[in-house]
């Protein structure tokens, strides 16, 4: 019998990741293994053994008895098991796509479905099991350039309804949406596709980017201009900065998008920040002045030798 996996190392955190930490890397790996959305053998139970550590990890009752037994604070191992002291795992299951159905343990949640609105966009009827009255509505692909993501943009799409009609919306994307980023707006859902910037490297909210100084530089200090997504900005690089130091500019990254999964929880959530990485540039060919000014940095630098 396989042993099961620790629900520290399914999400790919320490154990002493922080409430947020455990929740974004559970939004991470729920996103990137919806069965939705990968195709590939396995995925709904990787799926569902995602949302089974997120379930338990999320919950400090359940987490604190998680670590001091193990999984056998669950019933040896075994979900909804004997001696669970926290009454088992429910099971929903979701119909999604041509002759798929997936299974979830849901255990934990008083409400799990409004987990899954936030990420997915999901929503079922009052009173019934969400996953078994889901229908699904038209999904749509929208590229977006990177400057559409930093202030939001207003785009024209047109669709089918579930009837067959053509329909024209207005779809407001809002700032801070991700590549695969998928949120739903009344009779369709869209994912969304953004195009990547060639100067700036995205993670998340936060922006990455490269500025090359001189020797002087670096070794003196100096107050430099740095293009941000909201143009440039003064930036001051400390006397002493190492090539390859990050100095980071605050709340000038992309905008955080608050909720996710539905246009009702859509919205910014505050700003990451931007980080300038210090790369160095090295003088392939010097002038005689320079190099005699260098000779003399390294004979001031060298201490004499005694031979003798």
């Amino acid at each position: 019998m396989a042993t099961k996996r620790e629900y520290y190392e399914i999400l790919g955190v320490s154990k002493s990741a922080s409430d947020t930490e455990i929740k974004s890397a559970y939004r991470k790996l729920a996103r990137l293994h919806h069965p939705d959305i990968d195709k590939s053998a396995g995925a709904a139970e990787k799926f569902k053994e995602i949302s089974e550590a997120y379930q338990v990890l999320s919950d400090s009752q359940k987490k604190k008895a998680y670590d001091q037994f193990g999984h056998a604070a669950f019933g040896g191992g075994s979900p909804g098991g004997g001696g669970n002291p926290f009454g088992g795992f429910r099971n929903y299951s979701y119909s999604g796509g041509q002759n798929s159905r997936v299974e979830f343990d849901m255990g934990g949640f008083a409400d799990p479905f409004d987990l899954f609105e936030q990420i997915f966009g999901m929503s079922g009827s009052g009173g019934q099991n969400p996953f078994q009255s889901y229908q699904r509505a038209p999904v749509y692909q929208m590229e977006v350039s990177f400057d559409e993501v930093v202030n939001g943009a207003s785009k024209k799409v047109e669709f089918q309804d579930q009837t067959g009609k053509k329909k024209t919306m207005n779809i407001k994307v809002p700032p801070g949406v991700d590549d695969g980023t998928r949120i739903r707006f009344e009779e369709m859902e869209i994912v969304f596709r953004v195009s990547r910037h060639p100067h700036f490297l995205r993670e998340e909210a936060d922006i990455f980017s490269d500025v090359i100084l001189t020797v002087p530089q670096l070794v003196l200090g100096d107050i430099i201009e740095a293009d941000t997504v909201w143009g440039k900005v003064k930036l001051k690089i400390p006397e002493g900065t190492e090539p390859g130091s990050l100095v980071r500019i605050k709340d000038k990254g992309l905008p955080k998008l608050r909720g996710g999964g539905s246009s009702r929880f859509a919205g910014e959530a505050g700003k990451g920040d931007h980080y300038v990485r210090i790369k160095l540039e090295i003088p392939k060919k010097l002038s005689p002045e320079e190099r005699n000014l260098y000779l003399k940095l390294s004979e001031l630098k060298t201490p004499k030798r005694n031979w003798f």
